[in-house]
């Protein structure tokens, strides 16, 4: 069977699997000294398309560097009030961390939520100033289907143009995204794609280029619903034309762990937070 006939059955889970996440929000506790400095604030017409701003409460010389957070739910569930714990762990760690919801399936399908990405990456560059952030170190992070938009708008450099800032992304992190998931043979991804004219067009590994923002992608190795090799291949072939990308896998890890550790209740069980900052203050330096 091919690696896509394994991995086919898998896929469909991908909203289950992600939905428990949201309990953190419930179980605490989460990182202090942050506070939300705006909440609901509209990048669009549609009720979806708001977003929420935390920053760090400590005084800072110089403004924090801003970062984009998407969470997952195979393009079509999720909501920001479900991750505010995750926001909270990387806002603890000297950013303004803007979280948007962006519409889903079945409202919409390719190329929406890509296209509220953008939008809401690019007015999270415009607000930063006034939160203490500085738009010219600006990274997108993101968890599965949250990391598929972030290394959409990072390397197709169609929609943050189209969105009026097509520079303002300067480093992207991803853990555990489906980067390179052809043919289409699941619900999940038949839904988001299916009525793409090129189907190449919806895939992050055919944007890889040499002057593409560098790249920081993580995966677990018992991740059954994106298979590790996803991260492997996009970041092989960002090597491959010269460009700059960074993969760590992490033993023993599922699909929800390598998010899940982002809280305090779990973090201990992989440095995969510890990661993501290091790579982004270094890059966002």
């Amino acid at each position: 069977m091919t690696r896509r006939g394994l991995l086919a059955p898998a896929i469909a889970a991908v909203t289950a699997a992600c939905s428990p996440l949201g309990a953190l929000n419930a179980l605490g506790p989460r990182d202090s000294g942050v506070r939300r400095v705006a909440s609901g604030v509209s990048y669009g017409d549609d009720p979806r398309q708001r977003l929420d701003i935390l920053a760090p409460t400590a005084a800072s010389a110089r403004p924090w560097p801003v970062l984009v957070f998407f969470y997952g739910g195979g393009w079509d569930s999720g909501a920001r009030s479900q991750y505010g714990w995750a926001a909270h762990a990387l806002a603890a760690r000297g950013f303004v961390v803007a979280m948007p919801d962006y519409r889903i399936v079945p409202q919409v399908h390719f190329p929406a939520f890509i296209e509220d990405a953008a939008a809401a990456t690019a007015l999270a560059g415009d607000l930063a100033g006034r939160y203490g952030g500085d738009p010219r170190r600006l990274g997108v992070v993101g968890h599965s289907a949250g990391a598929h938009l972030a290394m959409m708008i990072t390397l197709d450099r169609r929609y943050m143009a189209a969105a009026g800032a097509p520079d303002l992304i300067r480093a992207a992190a991803g853990l555990a995204g489906p980067y390179d998931f052809l043919p289409l043979d699941v619900p999940a991804s038949i839904n988001a794609f299916g009525r793409a004219p090129d189907l190449t067009l919806t895939q992050p590994v055919a944007f890889v280029r040499p002057d593409a923002p560098p790249l920081w992608l993580g995966h677990g190795t018992e991740d059954e619903l994106v298979h590790a090799e996803d991260t492997t291949i996009l970041c092989e072939r960002m090597t491959a034309v010269g460009g700059r990308c960074e993969a760590k896998l992490y033993p023993g890890l599922n699909h929800a762990d390598l998010i899940a550790t982002f809280s305090p209740l779990f973090r201990k069980k992989a440095p995969v937070l510890d990661d993501v900052v290091a790579f982004l203050g270094r890059e966002l330096a």
